[in-house]
């Protein structure tokens, strides 16, 4: 009985453990730090799944120090990835980085992203046709 009471509380406390931090970034190191983005934007809504990526991914290119990109990221939740993500993009709008100058604001900037990444999942027209003329039925 008393293996079967402490099999029970160490199955307790690692569940406890393992899903306290399930939506915030693992920044232990850059394969975890991906691999909990990756797990936490499947789970978000198209919008806010393309805002998380694009905040995590401008903090990648804006600290290129990985100690320091890690310290930034890890622990952080969606809405505080967001939010950093935002003013890396304001202080770069400000200081006049390249490729900024075509949005006016953040929101824009994701608005264009999402129809983009809405766009690549249509399917494409004429795929059908083209299918099927390539299609070879053998007739026995």
């Amino acid at each position: 009985m008393k293996v079967l009471s402490t099999i029970i509380v160490f199955i307790m406390s690692f569940l406890l453990v393992a899903c306290v931090a399930g939506n915030e970034v693992n920044g232990r190191s850059i394969k975890s730090a991906n691999r909990s983005v990756n797990r936490i934007k499947n789970r978000l809504p198209t919008e806010q799944r393309i805002e998380f990526e694009v905040s995590y991914w401008t903090l990648r290119d804006s600290i290129r120090d990985r100690d320091e990109f890690l310290d930034t990221v890890g622990g952080k939740t969606v809405e505080e990835l967001i939010v950093l993500g935002k003013e890396v993009f304001l202080q770069r709008k400000s200081n006049g980085f390249h490729s900024y100058d075509q949005y006016s604001s953040w929101e824009q900037m994701i608005a264009k992203y999402t129809k983009e990444r809405i766009d690549q999942n249509k399917p494409k027209k004429g795929t059908r046709a083209r299918d099927e003329a390539n299609n070879i039925l053998y007739s026995l």
